[in-house]
């Protein structure tokens, strides 16, 4: 019976062009039907939101396993238990389990930081404040600085008729844009790090367009608050207390340093390699990720609890990532080995869309399908795809595919910002100012301000950076 079972299933997975599994996952041998979890995953976390929202909040994680279970089960049936066993812990412990660790270190080291205090949000005041914002963005990543600043630029300018614009601009800067320079400061980056991408790639690579696209925006809102502020003024009374600016949680800033330590030494020491259900393990890269349950640990002993409360802290959005993240990994499993066959495997036409006539990668291609998809689906795995689209070989990638992995990577953190689903704090950012009184524009009037503010700039960074 089992056996027919096995021989069905894989005449259903046969109803495109090769699609049972070869031994050892090559990924020429997969049919375009191996990517229909991934969709799915990816489609439910962008639409179900939007349409069925309580229905998503109470059964998010079901249906994260359900995604993955349908990429795991058929795997099992096909290849053998044992093929999809190691498949499983080969994500979970070499990415999966090394991406939620760093994600949980900077939400819980970023959460103990708290700034006290009134600032009067003048254009110059709110200007310096977004440029803050986005400096940190890249050290204590994009979700850790937007909990971090958004209360404070809100406690800024709520004595202000018009102030949607400021948070428009602080989820363009400092919920996207801001993190494309270390691996801390998007988990795309992040993924590409544990691929074998050196930790200060993009410090170097990415410097010259995220100047360019943060100092265009900056100067752009500099211009449009001054507009407003001299029309409009002051308008109501300041509902927050004058007091004196105070950062409190200093200890989480020497924990920051400790991340990253524990990062630069996973990437530069040898400590020997130890093997668990078929995957090998670098052991620099065990206590890497061992750090940063200490890190964490540490952080909530020695940060005052009344710091997290008055931050509005709570486990709920890195549980959600970390539910959502467990199937996005699985289900992308198939995705990537497909990926891997380039030319002989399903994704084939992608290929041609990313590459030009002579058989070169064009980057502008690479910089606005990366980033297209980053727009409404999840970045992380988007750069994830199109990283392994380019070849996935992160030595190559880094030297002569410079330019590319640089599109892919800018592309995945840059346009994140042009829908409120683009990247995870965005909408943390949006419920917070709905819920301090910010008249905050909706899905669709967000997408207006993206695209006319966002896009024209994306438009002449690609001819600077990318080729027409």
């Amino acid at each position: 019976m089992l056996r027919r079972h096995r021989l069905a299933l894989a005449a259903a997975l046969t109803l495109l062009p090769q699609a049972a599994f070869a031994a050892g996952f090559d990924g020429a041998s997969l049919g375009l039907v191996w990517a229909l979890p991934f969709a799915g995953i990816l489609l439910s976390i962008a639409v179900l939101p939007l349409v069925a929202h309580h229905f998503w909040e109470h059964h998010q994680g079901k249906i994260a396993v359900f995604w993955g279970l349908l990429v795991l089960i058929p795997m099992a049936l096909v290849a053998g238990p044992e093929a999809a066993i190691h498949a499983l812990a080969h994500t979970a412990f070499l990415e999966y389990i090394p991406f939620i660790l760093l994600l949980f270190a900077l939400f819980t080291v970023a959460g103990g930081i708290l700034v006290r205090g009134n600032i009067h949000g003048a254009p110059g005041t709110n200007t310096a404040i977004l440029a803050l914002g986005t400096v940190l963005a890249s050290l204590i990543g994009t979700t850790g600085a937007s909990m971090v600043m958004i209360r404070p630029i809100m406690r800024a300018n709520d004595d202000r008729r018009h102030n949607v614009h400021v948070i428009v601009f602080f989820i363009f800067l400092v919920s996207n844009i801001g993190g494309s320079l270390t691996p801390l400061g998007d988990p795309p980056l992040f993924l590409g790090f544990l691929r074998g991408v050196d930790f200060f790639w993009t410090t170097t690579h990415l410097l010259s367009e995220t100047l360019f696209v943060a100092g265009v925006l900056l100067a752009l809102f500099f211009v449009v608050d001054l507009a407003i502020y001299k029309k409009e003024g002051r308008v109501k009374p300041d509902p927050t207390p004058d007091n004196p600016v105070r950062i409190m949680g200093g200890i989480n800033f020497l924990l920051i340093l400790v991340i990253i330590g524990a990062i630069l030494m996973s990437a530069t020491v040898d400590m020997g390699r130890f093997t668990v259900l078929g995957t090998e393990i670098a052991a620099s890269n065990a206590l890497r990720d061992a750090t940063m349950i200490a890190v964490t640990v540490v952080s909530l002993m020695l940060t005052p609890r009344k710091n997290r409360i008055e931050n509005g802290f709570s486990w709920g959005p890195i549980a959600e990532v970390a539910k959502l993240f467990a199937g996005i990994f699985i289900a992308i499993i198939p995705v990537l080995a497909m990926l891997q066959a380039g030319a002989d495997g399903a994704f084939a036409p992608l290929v041609a869309l990313v590459s030009n006539q002579d058989g070169s990668p064009n980057h502008a291609a690479y910089f606005w399908l990366t980033g297209g998809l980053s727009s409404f689906l999840d970045n992380a795995p988007t750069y994830l795809v199109f990283f392994e689209l380019a070849g996935g070989d992160p030595q190559a990638l880094m030297t002569i595919g410079a330019q590319t992995l640089a599109a892919i990577s800018a592309g995945a953190v840059f346009m994140g910002a042009n829908s409120y689903i683009g990247n995870a704090p965005n909408f943390m950012v949006y419920a917070i100012a709905r819920n301090g009184g910010v008249k905050m524009p909706s899905f669709f009037g967000y997408l207006l301000w993206s695209g006319g503010i966002l896009v024209p700039v994306f438009l002449v960074a690609t001819f600077l950076f990318f080729g027409a």
